[in-house]
């Protein structure tokens, strides 16, 4: 169970705990594809402590056709951000805005004394992971990474399992995440916004090795490539890492903006084998194929609405003063790792990380679950596989 703690003091103009019992306000900031298809529609799923009290965008359609759609009675624009801020109309915010953004949107939140849920990866670099938690501890307000796995069943029983024994040392960790991301303008491509694939979804294979191995990488290597696709002028199309942890354990995963939609872990063992295939989506069942001892079983989980938990999770934490788990310290280790993985790809060297400190691992008293959703009519919003 995540760690509890006695709360900071309060910094003098900060606003103080809500009181237990009642709703916190959330302020969704950014209305891009991961807030319309899964963010706003998963309130109506966590009603029992979180409510969806305003909307921040710089498009006005979306703005009103949101509001009027799911009955929010604020919005603002983004020069309205801090003027939202000190209205005391909110009590958290939940950042889905592009990863260079989101340091700027929650020191300016942590400033204010609203409560910050922040999408992954945390930032673009570690020093920018530093300051946001930083900033969150000295303004005494709850600093929570959006990591929907640390709340879902199937990726929450596969960690026990790993850590149970039954499959005896745990030695491998393999994955691959891939899609296609076929919208030129899509954020995702970009440098400057802190695209990429392993900022995007090389991001979940790297944590996934971290809880299910229980531990910090020592050293990294990667390779990246790119096709010849104009998609492809400012990022990599995909990335290889190989990461080596204590106890001579290895992990490795690709990730790929080019290839066909497909996510998957494989966990081998001295005794047995686990994989999970699908494994880090959030609109389909997920499976588990454990094989131990010559065999066989499968398991399937159906899918859920994975963005509610989320935020009946934070809202408890902010409710009863907890420390949530995922931390910023969870989202710092995971920049670390994709800094170090950038840097090897660039120089073509084993690159090695300090001993990180210790850190809360997801565990199964997490789990929060509920029905999967309804897909939510969408306003001025694709998918990355959607063509531009």
């Amino acid at each position: 169970m995540a760690r509890t703690s006695k709360r900071a003091a309060t910094a003098p103009g900060v606003k103080a705990a809500p009181r237990r019992g009642r709703k916190i306000r959330y302020a969704v900031v950014g209305l891009g594809y991961i807030a319309q298809i899964a963010v706003l529609p998963a309130f109506a799923q966590a009603a029992k402590n979180a409510e969806l009290a305003a909307l921040v965008s710089d498009d006005p359609v979306k703005l009103k056709k949101l509001a009027k759609q799911y009955g929010v009675p604020r919005v603002a624009s983004y020069a309205e951000y801090d003027a939202l801020l000190a209205s005391g109309e909110i009590d958290a915010v939940y950042i889905a805005l592009p990863n260079h953004l989101h340091l700027d949107y929650t020191l300016r939140a942590a400033r204010a004394g609203v409560h910050v849920l922040c999408e992954k990866p945390m930032a673009v670099t570690e020093a920018e992971c530093r300051r946001m938690t930083r900033e969150c501890e000295k303004r005494g307000v709850k600093l929570m990474i959006a990591y929907r796995l640390h709340f879902e069943k199937a990726n929450l029983a596969a960690a026990e399992l790993v850590n149970s024994g039954k499959l005896g040392d745990a030695r491998i960790f393999n994955s691959v995440f891939t899609m296609q991301v076929n919208d030129p303008d899509n954020i995702r491509l970009q440098d400057e916004t802190g695209g990429g694939v392993l900022y995007d979804i090389g991001v979940y294979c790297i944590n996934a090795a971290r809880y299910l191995f229980r531990d910090e990488p020592t050293e990294v290597f990667a390779a990246t490539a790119r096709k010849p696709d104009a998609r492809f002028d400012e990022v990599e199309e995909m990335a290889s890492a190989l990461m080596r942890f204590p106890g001579d354990r290895l992990a490795s995963f690709t990730a790929s903006f080019g290839a066909a939609r497909g996510s998957s872990y494989e966990v081998v063992g001295t005794k047995g084998s686990l994989r999970v295939a699908p494994a880090y989506g959030y609109a389909e069942d997920l499976k588990h194929v454990v094989t131990i001892g010559g065999k066989t079983r499968e398991r399937v989980f159906p899918r859920g609405d994975q963005f509610a938990p989320q935020l009946l999770y934070f809202s408890d934490c902010i409710l009863q003063d907890r420390t949530p788990e995922p931390s910023g310290e969870e989202g710092r280790l995971d920049v670390r790792i994709i800094e170090a993985l950038y840097r090897s790809a660039k120089i073509g060297k084993l690159v090695r990380l300090a001993p990180a400190g210790k850190v809360e691992r997801p565990d199964s008293d997490q789990e929060r679950s509920r029905p999967p959703i309804d897909k939510p009519r969408l306003v001025r919003a694709r998918a990355p596989s959607d063509k531009g």
